[in-house]
């Protein structure tokens, strides 16, 4: 395969032109590198290398103008729109910068086309003034408002102009306008000069005529690359600007359009390959490379084309290991960088000046790989320390001076991170600036390799600069609000340049990178609608028929522009491999490209489909199991002697991994900040009160005037309760107010549920209130000890019969409070783990003598209270509909036999700890 650029040179020797007097413009810089080193083959003794430009550098270099970046232009258009607006009418910064954006895009569009100012910004308030109710004879300040915007339009734009022209600066648009201006005098001025234009297609009118002005005057050359089956079809897009050109340049009416190609129908293997998800086509991309360079291919001749500019770093992450050279043309985009995450943290929590700090927010900074090491000591880490305080004291809101109470070592690094910015941009960067020295700092100081870590630095160090110089010219910054915009706006624009030789090994790079150049192997990733092509975007105040009236181009001269570049990687490469994104998405993704309809339509080449998954590792979800060694068994020992309690022998019925984590291990859950009030808490508050108020009961009956004398002091209890166990969190608003009142509502339920039974006629004795019990069992073949222990809720005699009560705050229906088959008890943890429970308790208590039998034992749920109370049963078969609710001692006694069988299973030195499958 002869590259185009190559073709044209040779093309250009026989010509008998001296190559390093030919001046070449090009559609990009890095097509300039490819151009030199294909001009490196073909000659035979040293040369001066040509002059290249891309088309950028060229018409600047005709403008005489120097282009502006686009932060500065917003801070010049502000100037201006400072300059034509009364005092009492002009907007912040901030609220500018808004709108401000979309009227330089339209202001470059209106240049780079030629456009009479006059005449659109004319016609554009007229239409505004036609499409209102401007003819009512009353407007409101509103349609005052916005026809005022119209019409000032044209006086926004000449007053923005006139003040770069006289600075020697531009857009640009304005660039383009200003070399069309100075066209005739370069060519005046030219010296026999030819330049040599390559690779162009989509145009805007100022190209076009000084393109063709210099064709005009014999001081250029033009080659094409257009295929035959692009520009002969006259309905396909990826030929449509250069039909316009052949159609419409008076210069091809007497000289013949050449460098028409006809690659494209030659024979290729072409496959169009579906793939779930961004990462997905990463990784089915490092499966290509590495089928495709299995053989040792020229790696220099494959190329992948990246559709989205964030799948590059997994796709750097999925090269096969043997791929040592590599070249990435597009940078990585300083927005994806580590650092960039934790200044967005940093300006999140400090633009609106809050005076405590949300502790998400202070967790997220303290956390944040680049600040955590900074913390670093010989004891730890002062940032865990801070983090395990939030958490212990349940502390949602927190201050500068109390995170300064937590470390007497870091204060200075606290008040980098959390001291007050005033909402005063000054500060703001101040700071940041300070925070990085402190990060390199560090790096500096540690022996191992940051060389990464120390560029991102320097990156951003550079970009603070660059704020602070901005902040310094303009003075028009006031908010940290505004500072963040402009800082966004600059990040997104900043990219990581990689090192690396450009001519050789693998080439990666985005769809604008791979103009004019050609591959043998292109993988093209993201071929979705609303990616390639990117569809029907409008960010224009311009609307679409003026647009169209004008000759300005739309989303259809957009979608034409990429038909090409799409179409041109294809046409002289011999593999295509066309990636697209099967994952059902809103926005973008799940509809392959109308690209791909088209391949096939078209049915030049025979397009393979599929829809695959790359190769995943298959990890064996293997369970847990821990194998009981000595040690793990002396642990069960002293566990025994302490004690098991029910919710411990529940939690193993449950899952025995979980059991050996918690109650072998010691680890415990990890606990979070509790935001907003959690069950756990609630149903502590909810024992406690009624512990409160019952205690001084025991031994006594219950009367009406009791629980009325309860129900009056239940806010009060419930607020002790709620503040002794939530410590520093709120409950005065929110959810957690709600969560308050719950707790009222549930205690005041439950209270009139009492004064109801009452008032039947029933007796209610209380014999225990939050009872502890524990008992000492003896079980064949374990030669140490073994206790049981547990807190009974309530232990109350019913009209002469005594009842064991367990409350529940949540919700307990009555068939978990009944068995079937005792062998089941300790085995189905979801149905009888209520029913386990009770009957632990009742146990104790028996073996205590504590209780004459027979009894009742039982749940009160507090979300299910119309049930009241929830007696154990045990039902004779699975058909039977009566069951026996009376506890009597043959039922304890079954019971100890099934207690007796877990525990042994417990300390069973042969049984392992296995965990068992649990639904999600």
């Amino acid at each position: 395969m002869i590259s185009f650029i190559k073709s044209v040179l040779i093309d250009l020797q026989k010509k008998d032109f001296k190559l390093e007097d030919l001046h070449f413009i090009l559609p990009s810089k890095r097509a300039g590198v490819f151009l030199k080193h294909h001009l490196s083959s073909l000659i035979e003794q040293p040369i001066f290398t040509p002059q290249i430009l891309s088309s950028e550098e060229f018409v600047e270099e005709l403008s005489g103008l120097q282009n502006l970046p686009n932060t500065d232009l917003l801070f010049r258009l502000y100037e201006s729109y400072l300059v034509l607006t009364a005092k009492e009418e002009q907007e912040s910064f901030d609220s500018f910068s808004k709108w401000a954006q979309i009227l330089l895009q339209d202001f470059n569009e209106i240049d780079r086309y030629l456009i009479s100012q006059d005449h659109i910004f004319d016609y554009l308030n007229a239409i505004k003034e036609l499409n209102h109710w401007s003819l009512e004879p009353k407007q409101t300040d509103l349609v005052k408002n916005h026809l005022k915007f119209w019409k000032q339009l044209k006086n926004y734009y000449i007053t923005f102009t006139e003040n770069l022209l006289q600075s020697k600066q531009g857009y640009q648009g304005l660039i383009y306008r200003e070399a069309v201006d100075n066209l005739e005098s370069y060519i005046e001025n030219a010296n026999g000069k030819t330049h040599i234009f390559l690779g162009f297609n989509a145009l805007n009118t100022a190209e076009s005529q000084i393109i063709q002005g210099l064709l005009k005057n014999d001081l250029a050359h033009i080659y094409w690359d257009i295929d035959k089956a692009f520009i002969d079809d006259n309905i396909h897009d990826a030929g449509w600007f250069t039909r316009q050109h052949r159609k419409q340049w008076n210069y091809f009416k007497t000289e013949p359009f050449n460098w028409v190609s006809n690659h494209y129908s030659e024979p290729k293997h072409i496959e169009a390959i579906g793939i779930p998800k961004l990462v997905g086509q990463a990784k089915y991309i490092g499966q290509l490379l590495d089928e495709l360079t299995e053989n040792d291919t020229n790696l220099s001749n494959i190329a992948v084309v990246l559709g989205e500019e964030q799948l590059l770093l997994p796709v750097l992450n999925s090269i096969p290991k043997h791929i040592t050279k590599l070249n990435v043309t597009m940078g990585l985009p300083l927005q994806f960088v580590p650092l960039a995450s934790f200044f967005e943290q940093l300006f999140n929590i400090h633009k609106n000046n809050p005076q405590h700090f949300y502790y998400k927010d202070i967790i997220g900074v303290l956390s944040h790989p680049s600040v955590y090491p900074l913390f670093e000591t010989d004891d730890g880490n002062v940032s865990n320390d801070i983090v395990t305080h939030i958490q212990k004291n349940n502390t949602v809101y927190i201050n500068v001076n109390e995170l300064k109470q937590r470390t007497s070592s870091h204060k200075e690094l606290i008040e980098l991170l959390f001291n007050s910015w005033n909402n005063n941009p000054k500060v703001a960067l101040k700071l940041c600036s300070e925070l990085i020295l402190r990060m390199k700092s560090n790096f500096d100081s540690n022996k191992q390799d940051h060389s990464l870590e120390l560029e991102y630095l320097y990156r951003f160090n550079t970009l603070f600069n660059q704020l602070v110089e901005l902040n310094t010219s303009y003075k028009y910054l006031n908010s940290i609000v505004g500072l963040q915009s402009i800082y966004k706006e600059l990040l997104s624009s900043e990219t990581l340049d990689f090192k690396g030789e450009p001519l050789e090994g693998l080439q990666i790079m985005g769809m604008l990178e791979s103009r004019v150049l050609d591959f043998e192997t292109v993988i093209i990733s993201s071929v979705n609608e609303g990616i390639l092509p990117s569809g029907k975007t409008n960010n224009s105040y311009i609307p679409f028929d003026v647009k169209i009236e004008n000759n300005l181009p739309t989303f259809k001269e957009k979608d034409a522009v990429y038909t090409y570049h799409f179409y041109r990687l294809l046409q002289r490469a011999k593999n295509v491999y066309i990636l697209y994104n099967t994952e059902i998405d809103a926005l973008k993704g799940g509809e392959k490209s109308r690209f791909l309809t088209q391949l096939e339509v078209e049915d030049i080449h025979k397009v393979k489909t599929s829809i695959v998954s790359p190769d995943v590792p298959i990890i064996d979800q293997n369970l847990t199991e821990i194998i009981k060694t000595p040690l793990v068994i002396e642990k069960v020992k002293q566990l025994s002697a302490k004690g098991y309690s029910p919710s411990s022998l529940t939690n193993y019925i449950r899952n025995p991994i979980d059991f050996y984590y918690e109650k072998i291990l010691g680890i415990k859950e990890f606990e979070d900040v509790e935001e907003n009030i959690a069950a756990n808490t609630l149903g502590s508050v909810i024992h406690n009160s009624l512990e409160d108020f019952y205690k001084p009961l025991v031994g006594h009956f219950l009367t009406i005037e009791h629980l009325q004398a309860f129900k009056s002091e239940t806010k009060a209890m419930v607020t002790k309760h709620f503040e002794e166990l939530y410590n520093t969190g709120g409950f005065s608003s929110g959810k957690n107010l709600i969560i308050f009142e719950i707790a009222q509502r549930y205690i005041t339920n439950f209270l009139n549920l009492e004064i109801e039974s009452l008032k039947d006629g029933n007796d209610i004795k209380i014999l225990s209130i939050e009872a502890d019990e524990i008992i000492d069992i003896a079980i064949e073949g374990l030669d140490f000890p073994i206790k049981l222990k547990g807190k009974v809720d309530r232990i109350d005699s019913f009209n002469g019969v005594t009842r064991v009560v367990d409350y529940k705050s949540g919700k307990v229906d009555k068939g978990k409070v009944e068995i079937v088959d005792w062998e089941e008890l300790t085995t189905d943890y979801d149905k009888y783990s209520k029913s386990f429970q009770v009957l632990c308790y009742a146990y104790m208590m028996r073996q205590n003598k504590k209780i004459e039998l027979p009894i009742e034992a039982g749940i009160i749920s507090f979300k299910n209270l119309g049930e009241g109370f929830l007696k154990f049963g045990k039902k004779p078969s699975s058909h039977a509909r009566t069951r026996d609710q009376l506890i009597t001692n043959e039922t304890l006694d079954n019971f100890e036999i099934e207690l007796k069988k877990l525990i042994v299973e417990i300390c069973n030195p042969k049984v392992n700890f296995v965990e068992k499958e649990l639904d999600k």
